[in-house]
């Protein structure tokens, strides 16, 4: 029971964008469209989610002093592992997301479930954990993409469903601001309801 409530806090009640608002310059910078948010999410949730293990693993053997650089050369690891392989496989959604998969490295997120929980709990929760809150990073990313693709220019997953142009400033950063805020109104709102 414990293990599924570790996993779910990182969709609503701990969600990394829309209740603790970490990680956001990849969130208001990525999420032009779903497909470039679920992307960054995903890539997010891979880093979490390795990083947690391999901290949980090493955590007794890494002194006080050097724990936080320690951690930071493994998401640097895991980050590199990532951006080589989307570079090989799909290096268009490489460009697009360009320098924000190398940002993976310093993300609030990442780091501080390195510190917070992985280097205080076993591997299996820490990895329940990484996964819990990099798919609920995911679905923050893809909900802000999704919506932003669709008031911007009328389509989702580049499948045009409305004719003539959207509203511009969706797929500006100006409309990140907004959708974003309009975002954390509403699941804030729907949190307190189901709480």
């Amino acid at each position: 029971m414990n293990q599924i409530k570790n996993f779910t806090k990182g969709f609503i009640k701990e969600n990394p964008v829309f209740a603790l608002f970490l990680g956001l310059c990849p969130t208001l910078g990525v999420t032009t469209s779903a497909i470039n948010g679920i992307a960054m999410g995903l890539a997010t949730t891979f880093v979490l989610l390795m990083s947690n293990i391999v901290v949980s693993l090493i955590k007794n053997f890494i002194p006080d002093k050097v724990r936080i650089p320690s951690f930071i050369v493994i998401i640097a690891s895991f980050v590199t592992i990532v951006q080589l392989t989307m570079q090989a496989y799909v290096p268009s959604l490489f460009d697009a997301l360009g320098l924000f998969i190398p940002l993976i490295v310093v993300n609030c997120v990442v780091l501080g479930r390195a510190e917070a929980f992985a280097s205080k709990n076993s591997l299996w929760s820490s990895a329940v954990d990484g996964t819990g809150m990099g798919l609920g990073f995911t679905f923050a990313l893809g909900l802000l993409g999704a919506v932003r693709e669709i008031l911007g220019s009328g389509s989702i997953f580049n499948y045009k469903f409305i004719e003539g142009d959207g509203m511009l400033i969706f797929i500006l950063s100006p409309g990140a601001f907004l959708a974003l805020g309009y975002l954390i109104v509403i699941v804030n709102k729907l949190g307190k309801k189901g709480s």
